[in-house]
């Protein structure tokens, strides 16, 4: 099934970046189930892990961010759910695009997590005039 732009707000991977982007991080991390298994793909490494609580230290470990996802396509199929978007710090500069990828159970939690990201190339990206940008 296909998402439609006007309801990423939908998607739970959508609302886990904008529950973590806004500091809510126990609020993000409960769409996450308990046996959680992640790959973040970064430039240089891969964090993996196997629960909550290592995406819970992988977030702690960044310290003080100020970055934002701004998802600009979902789609879902099934129990898998795909975004692309960027990453925007400081409320303004765009140091990349990712595409994440999940597995959703019954109970709406991502059972299966794995996001690329990468600062040089960019399929489709928002503008600084767009209206979810400040």
């Amino acid at each position: 099934m296909t998402v439609p732009d006007s309801t990423l707000s939908e998607c739970t991977l959508v609302t886990y970046y904008a529950r973590v982007d806004a500091g809510e991080l126990d609020s993000g991390l409960e769409l996450l189930s308990a046996d959680v298994r992640f790959a973040i793909l970064l430039p240089g490494t891969a964090v993996r892990g196997t629960d909550r609580d290592g995406v819970r230290s992988y977030l702690e470990g960044r310290g003080p961010v100020d970055r934002r996802h701004v998802p600009t396509h979902a789609t879902r199929t099934g129990e898998l759910e795909f975004v692309y978007g960027a990453v925007v710090e400081d409320g303004v500069t765009i140091t990349g695009h990712f595409l994440a990828s999940a597995r959703i159970d019954d109970d709406g939690l991502i059972t299966g997590y794995q996001v690329a990201f990468d600062p040089e190339l960019g399929l489709a990206s928002p503008t600084l005039a767009s209206p979810d940008l400040p």
